[in-house]
């Protein structure tokens, strides 16, 4: 089944897609831009560009950091980051629904395609 990848614009900037979504759930489970960039074999510095473009792209903190010290920094979402990316995974969610729904209907046709193209 086709799988959707879905992102959201604000103009012609990619808001929140697939890749940004998971680096903002790693964050949110870990506390850590470093952890979280680590379980997607991304580099740090990558990881904070995102995140600076994120929270730059909705003009809020989407991220919030807290500095270094005795015992270390962190990172989690703020309030209306955890809302953005529940609603996102939300839409995620439902379009995935649809789209299996809609493309049962239609399997047998997709089915018979690829039978004959094998032939």
């Amino acid at each position: 089944m086709p799988t959707p990848r879905i992102r959201l614009l604000i103009g012609d900037t990619i808001a929140i897609g697939p890749g940004k979504a998971s680096l903002l759930e790693r964050i949110d489970n870990t506390g850590s831009i470093s952890a979280a960039a680590r379980e997607m074999g991304m580099s740090y510095r990558k990881a904070w560009r995102l995140i600076d473009s994120i929270n730059d792209d909705f003009n809020a903190e989407i991220v919030s950091k807290s500095t270094g010290g005795k015992g270390g920094g962190g990172a989690y979402l703020s309030p209306l980051g955890k809302e953005m990316l529940h609603r996102y995974l939300l839409i995620e969610k439902k379009l995935q629904r649809a789209l299996r729904m809609t493309y049962s209907g239609l399997r047998p046709n997709f089915d018979q395609k690829m039978t004959s193209c094998l032939h």
